[in-house]
């Protein structure tokens, strides 16, 4: 045997004993699953081990025999090519090992895909919205039931254009994380706003694609405190790479902490609608949804990206009448990348169409009144 293919064989062996080492100690280059963290987890981390120390098995065996018979009943050392027909015995013993070794495999798997469906008793229920590009969440029921928020990321615009060095969590990091409590049974209801997303967390075991107009659920419990992270699994359009998903597992007291925490918040961000709000205000405002919502098609200078996102400096939309522009902002566009944003509030929807009315060059001088936003959604 050449030394190349020798040296080819010890690292293909290598790679598998690799993956095939205890999860107490981190990844740094990534070339393993994430260390699991929930029962489903494991049994996912488990199972994919099992399968690649059979794969390797099964390599060394066929490819085992193959040089073998190469090297060793070469022409050059004098054998001679055999004449011979099919053996019915070979044939069968070569369909039912693989059979076995399939079942085999089959059967805990099953026994894992059916425990991944069992989302019955649920000590927490959260709704899990995709939309072009973020996450919204509901809490539905249990602790924590009426808490409501979206989350972005929080990735610094200038790390993403190179202007500055990436953070450890690039493009990992959000602005308002999905808090559990450890422990605790957690279904995850996952539908999507506008196109196909996929909720997907390695570390917890959870993948499950986001369709809008139909539901799918997951559920989890997490063993210990820690963050968690995934992202977007789903081609869903140009910031694609740009919805990740952070999980915060706390222990239960902090988690009770947290829910009063963010009670208090909605209470105190609960506005009157009939409310009237100066320009100055409004704008302020504006600019912070602005920021977090549309600069990346239509750019922090209003320009867009000719030919593929509208320009709103200058733009027939937001210098026109103000019906239409409140319209495209919550409805969305029909055949274009413009996305419905009416799960945004009535302050936020007012505030943004004020701001690109009367920012960079536009200077239409009028201000829209959340009251004018919530008369628009009768």
């Amino acid at each position: 045997m050449s030394s190349k293919a020798a040296a080819s064989i010890v690292g293909m062996m290598a790679i598998a004993l690799y993956s095939g080492l205890g999860m107490a100690a981190a990844d740094p280059y990534q070339l393993n699953l994430p260390e699991p963290q929930t029962i489903i987890a494991r049994q996912i981390y488990d199972q994919h081990t099992m399968l690649l120390w059979i794969c390797l098995a099964i390599f060394i065996g066929v490819f085992g025999v193959m040089f073998y018979s190469v090297l060793k009943h070469r022409k050059s050392v004098g054998y001679k090519a055999a004449n011979f027909h099919h053996s019915t015995t070979v044939e069968i013993i070569w369909t039912i090992i693989p059979f076995f070794i399939l079942v085999g495999m089959a059967f805990p798997a099953t026994k894992t895909i059916i425990a991944m469906k069992d989302t019955s008793s649920p000590d927490i229920t959260i709704k899990t919205t995709g939309y072009q590009w973020k996450w919204g969440y509901d809490y539905l029921t249990g602790e924590g039931e009426g808490i409501s928020f979206l989350s972005n990321l929080a990735t610094p615009r200038a790390q993403i254009e190179n202007a500055s060095p990436k953070e450890e969590n690039y493009l990992l990091e959000v602005d308002n994380p999905v808090v559990v409590p450890v422990g605790k049974k957690v279904r995850i209801i996952i539908t999507a706003n506008d196109v196909l997303h996929a909720w997907w967390v390695p570390a917890l075991g959870v993948k499950q694609d986001a369709i809008p107009g139909y539901i799918r659920d997951a559920w989890f419990t997490i063993d210990k405190p820690g963050t968690y992270r995934g992202q977007c699994a789903e081609l869903c359009g140009k910031d694609h790479g740009f919805m990740p998903i952070v999980v915060e597992a706390v222990e239960p007291e902090k988690y009770t902490q947290w829910v009063a925490e963010q009670k208090s918040k909605s209470a105190a961000a609960v506005v009157d609608v009939s409310k009237e709000f100066t320009m100055d205000e409004l704008k302020a405002e504006g600019e912070k949804v602005y920021a977090a919502n549309c600069v990346a098609c239509h750019q922090a200078n209003g320009k867009g990206i000719p030919g593929t996102f509208a320009a709103l400096d200058g733009s027939k939309v937001a210098t026109g009448p103000k019906a239409g522009h409140i319209d495209i902002v919550m409805n969305g566009k029909t055949g274009t990348a413009m996305a419905a944003f009416k799960h945004l509030s009535d302050v936020q929807i007012a505030a943004v169409v004020t701001y690109e009315r009367n920012a960079w060059g536009n200077a239409a001088g009028d201000v829209v009144q959340p009251s004018e936003i919530n008369e628009f959604r009768k």
